[in-house]
């Protein structure tokens, strides 16, 4: 900023060009404010308009966010309950709108998951080169209960990039993955960090389980904080419509909510008992079944929502009732009254040419 004083000690005409302190404000800083900023100090003659910049200087503004949203999903849901297979369970923290990159970790039951990394040699080398990848190794936790190990096992190789993920059945161990390929920057400058993690579940032992996800970020005073419990789906609550179905109504059963709180989302199954459904199909996927015009021979017919997820099933039946419908018994009778006049009036018809052809004869 330039401005212009006139001096009366030798010369009135003299000018000198003093520069005063500038001050940029910036009340409320966002993201985009990220960048470097530039003084310039000078003079100039009012008379030529030319300016001479005697000095400069620079300072580059670091504009830290913490992230504005977190959230755990399940890979892979929903998904069918396996009661004699295993089968591997991933949980997924989403931190998004940090900048810089935040730490995201899992706990257990509020116990920290410890990442521990550890390279095993891989199965196959050849050519005299070696090339080593994350591993799988028992852990023994302190009650012995291995659903509630304290440790898990790096999924990031020494460049940061993911490794692939050896297990060794049937000891069972969590894994985390903290930030291997996860990071993926947004055009504000943010970024989204994405952590895996992933071990072999037991429906029995990990029912009930609680899993946070906490964020830590420079702009933040504590961590952010998110909580899933997993559990099974548990009396599921089906809602029919219409109440009273009749003769070639549309009718909907849904599923309107469980008994508990069910994560991860469950996979809801639909079936007749005793028979195919209305579509001719053997089952149906969806939270909702949709019977289309439903015919008198579905009275008293039974239905079965298996809702299930990872940790287990639950089936609950509802029974159709189909009750007579009036407007179309009126249509009917009108059409079997139409139809006896047409007999009736044929057979007078009929009576008549007989008449007529006997007289003639």
């Amino acid at each position: 900023m330039f401005n212009t004083n006139y001096s009366h000690m030798e010369d009135y005409r003299r000018r000198e060009d003093l520069v005063y302190q500038s001050t940029v404000r910036l009340p409320e800083v966002r993201i985009s404010d990220n960048g470097p900023y530039e003084c310039h100090v000078g003079i100039y003659d009012r008379a030529t308009r030319e300016k001479v910049v005697l000095a400069s200087g620079n300072v580059f503004l670091t504009v830290m966010s913490p992230p504005n949203n977190i959230s755990v999903l399940a890979e892979n849901t929903p998904a069918p309950f396996s009661r004699y297979q295993a089968q591997n369970f991933t949980l997924v923290c989403t931190a998004k709108g940090g900048k810089p990159a935040p730490s995201v970790y899992f706990k257990r039951d509020g116990e920290l998951i410890e990442v521990i990394s550890y390279t095993m040699p891989s199965a196959t080398k050849q050519g005299g080169g070696s090339a080593e990848v994350r591993g799988a190794r028992p852990l023994i936790s302190r009650d012995l209960d291995d659903t509630k190990l304290q440790r898990s096992l790096s999924l990031l190789d020494p460049e940061g990039r993911s490794a692939r993920l050896y297990t060794e059945t049937p000891q069972r161990v969590h894994t985390q993955g903290q930030k291997a390929g996860a990071i993926s920057p947004s055009s504000d400058g943010s970024v989204v960090v994405q952590a895996r993690l992933t071990w072999t579940l037991n429906p029995q032992l990990d029912n009930d389980a609680l899993f946070s996800c906490e964020v830590k970020h420079p702009a933040l005073s504590m961590p952010m904080q998110t909580e899933i419990t997993l559990a099974a789906p548990k009396g599921p609550k089906l809602l029919m419509s219409p109440t009273r179905a009749k003769v070639g109504d549309t009718v909907r059963i849904t599923v309107q909510g469980f008994q508990n709180e069910v994560f991860p989302e469950p996979l809801f199954i639909w079936t007749r008992v005793g028979g195919r459904l209305l579509d001719g199909s053997t089952e149906r996927e969806g939270k909702e079944l949709i019977l289309e015009r439903v015919p008198a021979e579905l009275n008293g017919s039974m239905y079965r929502c298996t809702a299930q997820n990872p940790l287990g099933s639950t089936d609950t039946h509802t029974r159709l009732i189909v009750f007579e419908n009036p407007s179309m018994m009126k249509n009917t009778q009108n059409q079997n009254n139409g139809a006896s006049r047409l007999d009736v009036l044929g057979l007078t018809w009929m009576a008549l040419v007989l008449t007529v052809t006997v007289e003639m004869t």
